[in-house]
């Protein structure tokens, strides 16, 4: 039994105990009855092991016994004062609870000392928890199907993140009785994947560490990185987080982790066993190694058992032995001797390495015979053979296409340097060619790609799932003479043609390494493509590496079931490298007309002349193509609308712009605009739910005291607050596309951008026309515009060349008056396309804008008089609404002047009028009066005149005949003019004057004269 004090501090303790429920058991122990402890047998040495109490405020604990099965036995050994909280032993140690002392472990063992390894990943350990958060950064409750099934996956040596666009989180908790630190080792080669690594405590709060620290840093294809970040004494959860953006790309390459190391644990209480197919073999180990090729172990092994090698294989690191299969095609391949004194070559066939095949085996394929000679292959372009079996560079100063001896360059001329593989009978040098496999060593020291003559192959490799590697260095670019001093943006170029043929999931990197700082993949392709051209452009005259790496599959495999897919490269061409040889000669500018005159480097915007060979400026708004500068055709036209820089390396807009239609002439000036702006389309959602958004950065007017636009890539490296920093990921250029990720969208801190690409590095032109250099603006993308003023068409293009966009990619900035808009406007795209383009190699945006519209002429106003009020009339001037114009010529001042005459004149002439007016109704009606008097006059004279006519009584008056009938006779007379008539008045009284009157009736015509 215990003392009362010690018993007292006992239970001081258990109260901050890890294992409470065992110190339950021992009290309950004490408290029973003495007759069933009586019945008991004493517990002996293996019925209890030793734990400690958990540390007291003074940093001491206590050493208690912990029985194996609780109730068995009696007499567990008093709990007495343990070590130091903060004591631990070294590496290859364990701490023996018995005597408190540190022992060393035996072999087929290894201890940390003070730390644990996680490097055994057949699945994932007990502690390993993968946690699945949604977009809101909560843990997922199975609302959304979507990332249910998505975690880590444990691959034999490492463990692998998710290979789809959900966050998921590697978890690991410990508690540390000191500080300490965490190690691992990463593969993260995807820049579509955020990675970020962070500590959290107990409480769910971020540790001490910037939130810039977090983020992880891209590694090589290939290579693994170590990381390494201190731990605090108490609670720590760790997290591996990972995050991919699919957004228009293809699936993600995964994160890959291995050999997890935490320090800081208070002690080992027993070392753990080396895993299969390692061993230790030597006392005090703090690791184990593999076993050698065709050995194998078991779990605690202190050393490796030898396989049957006639029968039986192991590769290195092996748990067991394989039976090893019969030989077939897959497994030899063929190569090519070097060529002889006499230019022939052999054609050899090896076995792939290490050999695990059976040639005896029933149904084996035996290795073909080697030794047949054939002709070598000519030496590549800028080598000679010179009669020797071997082909030796070009001396300074010459050139030879392979075939023919090395000649020296004619006078005007000078070597084009570089490199051009065409023929593989041997590896260049300068190249070399590796294995590499994520998981293991296995290929370490194979060829990873043969030569074959025509092409240069791929190998076989050790297991479908290893990079074969072909890398070739160029110490830098050195420029011809002639335009060394141009200010053109070509250093150099590379072009290969390839061929894949594969059966599964195969892919080829091409990747390049600048100034050794990191290898970026700058194109891949993914299963069999037909033999094409690729070429990448260099822009910055820098050392690089460039990178094949061929992956079968990514799918960790034992052995070579695809050995038969391979990438072919036919051939490889390098311009103006530093260290290259000539395989022809171009033409050079010369200091003068005298023979043996050096070639001298032109002025930049300088062409050579093709009559002298001495250099000439180009003409006004042309530019030079690159670093063909030879004959005037080589300075190209810009386009409409477009002028080109001093140097004549390129043409751009000056923000002005002149359209002359129907005899008026429309003057443009977009310099409000000519500063970056921006249109952020969306937002959109991936498969999984990610939220994202589409920003477009555009700079009309470019370089050119413009500021261009910028697209920062802020995936791989967030602590990078400088963009131009030599580390950041960025573009610069007329018009640039980055994929937003919102800081809602998986709780981040901030907006996160990736896939930052270049739609626009080349001015082609502006018009309004709808068509230029095969470029389509489709005006009817977007609604119509006012046919008073034309949309102004500005043409972009970016030449490089994507597996998608063969031709690269072509922009179209649609500018339009639009008098409600701002100056700075409105950056739009079309409804149809939302993300900027239909096809993805064309875009198209509309910028509305009052500072689209063309400057103010006098045919935009007109003028307006008004009344004359006080003597004095006012003229005002005012626009044409609807009016689309802005700027040019402003509205003229308000006119005043006098109007006191035209006043006086006018009421003149009302009077004047007035009068005639009335005079002339007062004669109208005068006459009118007059002349019916003389009408009435005159029918009374007609009247007294037929009185006095004396006719016979019977013969003339009376009905002569039809008596008893009434007949009617019409009397008719002529009527006489007015000036007879006043005639008639003047002489009254004349007897004479008479007047036909014809009668009508139904008896012959008869005519009385009176």
């Amino acid at each position: 039994m215990f003392h009362s004090r010690s018993k007292k501090n006992l239970r001081t303790q258990m109260v901050h105990m890890w294992g409470l429920e065992w110190m339950c058991l021992i009290i309950v122990g004490t408290v029973s009855p003495v007759s069933a402890a009586r019945n008991l047998p004493q517990c002996m040495e293996g019925d209890y092991y030793f734990e400690y109490t958990e540390c007291d405020s003074s940093g001491s604990r206590w050493r208690v016994a912990i029985p194996q099965k609780p109730g068995e036995c009696k007499g567990l050994p008093d709990p007495v004062q343990g070590t130091d909280c903060t004591f631990s032993c070294g590496a290859g140690e364990f701490l023996e609870m018995t005597s408190q002392e540190c022992t060393q472990c035996a072999a087929g063992s290894f201890s940390l000392g003070s730390g644990i390894r996680f490097d055994e990943w057949d699945d994932i350990p007990p502690g390993f928890s993968s946690l699945v958060t949604s977009l809101d950064n909560t843990p997922y409750r199975h609302e959304g199907p979507s990332c249910n099934g998505s975690s880590w996956i444990a691959r034999g040596s490492y463990v692998e993140s998710n290979r789809d666009e959900c966050s998921v989180s590697l978890v690991y908790a410990v508690h540390l009785k000191k500080p300490g630190s965490v190690s691992f080792d990463y593969q993260y080669v995807d820049k579509n994947i955020f990675f970020e690594f962070f500590i959290q405590n107990d409480q769910c709060q971020e540790m001490d560490r910037t939130y810039d620290k977090k983020w992880m840093k891209l590694t090589n294809n290939g290579e693994w990185a170590k990381h390494r970040v201190s731990l605090k004494s108490g609670a720590n959860v760790l997290y591996w987080r990972t995050t991919g953006v699919t957004v228009g790309a293809k699936v993600v390459k995964p994160v890959l982790l291995k050999n997890m190391q935490i320090e800081g644990v208070a002690y080992m209480s027993e070392c753990l066993p080396c895993k299969p197919g390692m061993f230790s073999n030597t006392p005090g180990s703090s690791s184990c190694e593999p076993c050698p090729r065709d050995t194998h172990s078991g779990r605690g092994a202190s050393s490796c058992t030898p396989c049957d090698t006639n029968t039986h294989y192991a590769l290195e690191g092996s748990a067991e032995c394989k039976p090893r299969p019969a030989c077939s095609e897959k497994d030899y391949f063929q190569i090519h001797s070097v060529c002889d004194k006499d230019g022939k070559t052999q054609i050899m066939y090896k076995w792939i390495e290490p050999k695990i095949c059976l040639e005896d085996a029933p149904n084996a394929v035996k290795l073909p015979p080697s030794g047949k000679r054939e002709p070598c292959p000519p030496c590549n372009p800028g080598f000679y053979s010179n009669n020797t079996a071997t082909c030796s560079p070009c001396p300074q100063g010459t050139y030879s296409d392979g075939l023919k001896a090395c000649q020296p360059c004619p006078a005007g001329t000078e070597p084009a340097l570089g490199y051009e593989y065409k023929w593989w009978n041997i590896l260049p040098s300068g190249m070399k060619s590796s294995c590499f496999n994520v998981a293991n060593t296995k290929c370490d020291g194979m060829n990873g790609w043969e030569v074959a003559g025509d092409h240069i192959r791929s190998g076989a490799g050790g297991s479908d799932n290893d990079y074969l590697i072909l890398n070739l260095k160029v110490p830098g670019f050195r420029l011809p003479t002639s335009v060394s001093g141009t200010s053109g943006s070509e250093f150099g170029r590379i072009t290969f043609v390839f061929e894949t043929i594969c059966s599964t999931d195969c892919q080829l990197f091409f990747m390049m390494d600048t100034d050794r700082r990191s290898t970026n993949v700058v194109e891949s392709w993914e299963g069999s493509k037909e033999k094409q051209s690729y070429t990448h452009i260099m822009t910055k005259n820098a050392s690089v590496s460039y990178t094949w790496a061929f992956q079968r599959t990514n799918q960790a495999k034992d052995g070579r079931q695809y050995v038969n897919d391979m990438v072919k490269i036919f051939s490889i061409t390098v311009t103006n490298a530093l260290d290259g040889v000539a395989w022809a000669c171009r033409a050079c500018a010369i200091e003068s007309q005298q023979p043996g005159s050096a070639c001298v480097p032109c002025s930049a915007g300088y062409y050579i002349d093709e009559q002298t060979n001495q250099c000439q400026e180009c003409p006004p708004d042309t530019f030079l193509s690159g670093h063909h500068i030879y004959g005037q055709e080589a300075c190209q036209p810009c386009g409409p609308g477009a002028h080109s820089n001093k140097e004549h390396s390129l043409c751009y807009s000056d923000c002005s712009f002149t359209h002359t239609e129907l005899n008026r002439t429309m003057q443009y000036d977009f310099s409000p605009l000519g500063s970056t702006g921006s249109v952020m389309n969306g937002p959109s959602f991936t498969s999984k739910g990610t939220k994202y958004y589409h920003l477009f950065n555009i700079s009309l007017c470019g370089t050119q005291g413009h500021k261009p636009a910028m697209c920062t890539d802020n995936v791989t490296d967030l602590s990078d607050k400088d963009s131009h920093s030599g580390e950041a990921n960025y573009v610069e250029t007329f018009i640039c596309q980055s994929t937003i990720i919102p800081s809602d969208g998986r709780g981040f801190r901030t907006a996160v951008a990736s896939q930052s690409i270049i739609l626009a590095d080349t001015f082609l032109g502006a018009t309004v026309e709808e068509f230029l250099n095969g470029v389509n603006a489709r005006p009817e993308l977007f609604a119509a515009s006012s046919k008073r003023v034309p949309d102004v068409n500005y043409f972009y293009r970016s030449p490089q060349t994507t597996s998608s966009c063969q031709n690269g990619r072509n922009t179209v900035l649609t500018l339009r008056c639009n008098p409600e808009k701002s100056s700075k406007g409105e950056i739009s795209v079309p409804r149809e396309c939302p993300a900027g383009t239909c096809d993805g190699c064309t875009f198209y945006f509309l910028w509305e804008s009052l500072s689209a519209c063309p400057h103010c002429t006098a045919e935009d106003y007109h003028q307006i008089e008004g009344a004359c009020k006080g003597g004095v009339q006012d003229t005002v001037y005012v626009w044409t609404e609807p009016r689309f114009c802005t700027g040019g010529v402003s509205l003229p001042a308000k006119r005043s002047k006098p109007c006191e005459m035209i006043d006086f004149w006018l009421k003149v002439g009302a009077v004047v009028g007035t009068f005639t007016a009335a005079l002339l109704v007062a004669l109208t009606c005068h006459f009118w009066k007059k002349n019916k008097k003389l009408e009435y006059k005159y029918s009374k004279l007609v009247m007294s005149a037929n009185k006095e006519c004396e006719l016979p009584g019977a013969d003339s008056c009376a009905i002569m005949e039809g008596e008893g009938e009434e007949v009617e006779d019409d009397v008719v007379y002529t009527k006489p003019s007015l000036l007879g008539k006043l005639k008639a008045i003047a002489s009254k009284g004349n007897e004479q004057s008479s007047e036909a009157v014809q009668l009508k009736s139904s008896q012959p015509e008869k005519w009385v004269w009176g």
